[in-house]
Parts: C-alpha cells; sequence; structure tokens
C-alpha cells in the first residue's frame, strides 16, 4: 500500500543488486584524481554555496555514456525518476545547465575518461558484446561504367557487336552502292573494322565466362573488388562500399 507508514525505512542500497553495473561506474569514479586531470570544481574558491564535486556529474555523465542517454535535461530527468541514477549521485539533483557547462567546460578530460572506462570494462568482461553498430558508406572507385560489365551488359554488348558485324558484311557486298557518313570505305577499311569487332567479340565471350565460373554478377576489368551502386547524389557509380561496425 503506497499510503501504508513503515516503522523503519529501507536502505536505498537495498534497491541495487550486488551485481549491478552502476556499482563498477561508482567504484570507478572514485578512483579518479580530477585535480590532476585538471577539472573544474575540483577546487572549491568562491564563498557561498558549494559547486557539484565534479566526480558526482562524472558519474551521471557515464551513467548515461552507458546508456545511450546524452541529453543534458534527460540526465537531470533521469536523477529524479530513475533509482540506480539516485542510488548513484546519493540523491544528488544537478539541473541540466550544471550538467551542459560541466561538459563544455571539461570536454578534453571527459572524452580521456570515457575512453579509459570503455577500455576498463573492456578487460573485465563487462560488455555483453550483443549490440553491434553498423554504418557504411560507398567510395567511388577509379574505375569506371565502361570497365564494369554485368552479365545484361555483356549480351547487349555482344548483340551490339553481331548487328555491327552483319552491317560491315552488308557493305562488303554492296561497296559500290552502300556510304556511310558520307564516305565510301574501302574493302581492306571495312574487313579491318570487322576484325575489330572479332577482337571485341573475343574479349566479352571470355569476360561471359569468367562470371559463369565466378558465380558473380558483375565483373570489373580496373578495381576488380569494385561493383555497379547506386548513388545518391550521381544515379548510379562504380564503387566501394565501405563497413565499419563498431561494438
Amino acid at each position: 500500500d503506497r499510503n501504508q507508514k513503515m516503522m523503519f525505512p529501507e536502505y536505498i542500497d537495498d534497491y541495487i543488486d550486488s551485481n549491478n553495473p552502476v556499482r563498477v561506474i561508482d567504484a570507478y569514479v572514485d578512483t579518479i584524481d580530477f585535480k590532476e586531470l585538471g577539472f573544474t570544481k575540483s577546487e572549491e574558491y568562491r564563498k557561498g554555496a558549494s559547486g557539484y564535486y565534479p566526480g558526482d556529474v562524472m558519474k551521471l555523465y557515464l551513467y548515461g555514456y552507458t546508456h545511450a542517454t546524452r541529453s543534458s535535461r534527460r540526465l537531470e530527468r533521469e536523477t529524479y525518476v530513475n533509482i540506480e541514477v539516485i542510488w548513484l549521485l546519493r540523491g544528488l539533483k544537478p539541473d541540466f545547465k550544471t550538467i551542459a557547462d560541466f561538459r563544455k567546460e571539461n570536454k578534453e578530460q571527459i572524452e580521456k575518461i570515457f575512453k579509459d572506462f570503455t577500455l576498463l570494462c573492456k578487460q573485465l568482461n563487462l560488455f555483453g558484446e550483443k549490440l553491434i553498430a553498423v554504418d557504411g558508406t560507398k567510395i567511388k572507385a577509379s574505375n569506371s561504367k565502361r570497365n564494369n560489365f554485368s552479365e545484361k551488359k555483356i549480351k547487349r554488348q555482344l548483340k551490339y557487336i553481331e548487328e555491327k558485324t552483319k552491317e560491315y558484311f552488308d557493305m562488303l557486298e554492296n561497296n559500290d552502292k552502300i556510304e556511310a557518313s558520307n564516305h565510301r570505305y574501302s574493302t581492306e577499311e571495312i574487313q579491318k573494322k570487322i576484325n575489330i569487332l572479332k577482337e571485341r567479340k573475343e574479349n566479352y565471350e571470355s569476360m561471359q565466362n569468367k562470371l559463369a565460373e565466378s558465380e558473380e554478377n558483375e565483373i570489373s576489368t580496373v578495381d576488380p573488388d569494385s561493383r555497379l551502386m547506386d548513388n545518391k547524389n550521381n544515379g548510379t557509380e562504380v564503387s566501394y562500399n565501405i563497413q565499419i561496425a563498431v561494438d
């Protein structure tokens, strides 16, 4: 019953299990020499009410860091509603501006502690290592679309070659009647074009065989590991898809 009075009040420590990770934050921060690290307000000179000791606000920040809570206002709210934070800060309730100012004044020092704390947790196997964040970006390759071929593109090129070859053979048979671009080709010129087309056809057929053997969808003659990808800015480009995974 929420309205029932208790003769002996409970200890807030009873709400935090002995294996709760928040106890690691508490123990870790108590080992830090904030004066040596150059934290502001590590010594108090002014008269009147003393400021919050850096260790207390640092505990709040480390708790937010491990629980993906970055907003100063949200951290302030945690000091009122989160029993783990209430235990960690022993009931202290710094407002959001105090929390934000602490970060602004001690940015480099906080970054060092975050890094050191993360490495410590890694060494002590305190991370479950179940959450993996993955992000990626596409980096344009030295290759170009002209040097990238898929099965569909190769077939299209082979069809084009066959059509052009037939056209040139027709020109050989009707050399005295057919002109191309207002130019009458000699037999030698037409034969030369046919030979070029034969070489291109052999090249495409070779790539077609390589595709079939590799079971890949496409092949690039330059930067062989690159692939044709959608690009939000330029349609499609031959690129590398760089992936970064962070625990």
